[in-house]
C-alpha cells in the first residue's frame, strides 16, 4: 500500500481549498513502515529510487553486537527494553535505530536502521 506525501491535498493558510493544477506523481508516494519486531527472521525487498532495492526487516531474532574491545558477535535479541523515539514503539516492541535491546551479553543500542538496511547492528552499552 502506498502513502501520498505530496501537498496537493492540503489546504491553504487561509483555510481555503487548494485546486490541484496536476495529478499525483510517482515520486510523491511512499510505502508503509517496516515496524521491525523480535521474532523469526522475515525480510521484504522493495524497489527504491534509481533502480535500487531496499531490504526491509520485518522480524529478526539476532543482532550483530559490537563489543568495546572491537570484537563483533552475532547474538540473540531477547527483548526491546526502551525506544527513545516513541513510547508507543517501546510498548509495541518495535526495533528502530537508537532502540535499547536486551541480549545475553547485556544491554545494547541499535546503530543501524533495520527497516531500511535489513539488518540489526548494535553497540554494547557499558553497565554502571
Amino acid at each position: 500500500m502506498t502513502i501520498y506525501h505530496g501537498d496537493l491535498k492540503k489546504r491553504k493558510k487561509s483555510g481555503g481549498r487548494k485546486h490541484p493544477y496536476r495529478g499525483w506523481r510517482r515520486f510523491e508516494f511512499g510505502g508503509t513502515e517496516a515496524s521491525t519486531t523480535v521474532g523469526e527472521t522475515s525480510r521484504a525487498v522493495v524497489k527504491a529510487r534509481g533502480g535500487n532495492l531496499k531490504v526491509k526487516l520485518l522480524r529478526e531474532s539476532k543482532a550483530n553486537l559490537h563489543e568495546p574491545s572491537g570484537k563483533t558477535v552475532r547474538t540473540d535479541i531477547l527483548s526491546v527494553l526502551d525506544n527513545p523515539a516513541s513510547v508507543d514503539l517501546k510498548r509495541r516492541g518495535i526495533v528502530t535505530k537508537g532502540a535499547i535491546i536486551q541480549t545475553p551479553l547485556g544491554k545494547a543500542r541499535v546503530m543501524s536502521s533495520p527497516g531500511q538496511n535489513g539488518i540489526v547492528n548494535a553497540l554494547l552499552i557499558a553497565e554502571g
